[in-house]
């Protein structure tokens, strides 16, 4: 009798194990769907006389300067659908001493959008979604102070080969 349940229980722990292996061993698909570009940066000075925007051309080709050092050698791929718009973080300087508000319009745009308060003689960071087109950025408060162009072109790089990007 205690043969028996021995053979029992060994005939039972062998069915489960081939029942575990059986269902691991599935097919599996992953997709491998690219990654969203990183935002891109562009650097704007607010001062008395005008607006000043560096780069002012952005998402025309691959941005050297947007790479992430240890990633320079394996350039990203373009995004597939780079109909999207581009993400863009502004990061503002007021040296002026007016607070003053930035505020971006084109005709790609339906309504113009502004930032917050950059507030006088400090800095402000800021996110937009801009597509395809040419813009103009105005510092609301400082009507004497000459507007800037910034541009932006249709090519949208995937994070895809950037390490350490969420």
């Amino acid at each position: 009798m205690g043969r028996g349940r021995v053979r029992t229980a060994a005939i039972g722990a062998l069915a489960g194990t081939v029942a575990l292996l059986a269902a691991g061993c599935g097919e599996s698909r992953h997709d491998n769907n690219q990654r969203p570009q990183v935002s891109t940066q562009v650097s704007v000075l607010i001062n008395s006389k005008e607006v000043i925007v560096q780069p002012t051309k952005i998402a025309l080709g691959r941005e050297k300067l947007q790479e992430i050092p240890q990633n320079q050698k394996y350039p990203e791929p373009p995004l597939k659908d780079s109909d999207r718009p581009l993400d863009v973080t502004v990061v503002a300087a007021n040296q002026t001493g007016t607070d003053a508000r930035l505020k971006i319009s084109g005709p790609e745009l339906e309504e113009a959008k502004k930032s917050d308060v950059v507030f006088a003689r400090s800095p402000g960071k800021f996110q937009f979604d801009l597509p395809t087109g040419t813009y103009t950025i105005t510092a609301v408060g400082l009507p004497e102070a000459r507007p800037a162009r910034l541009t932006v072109g249709s090519y949208r790089a995937s994070s895809q080969n950037d390490v350490l990007t969420p």
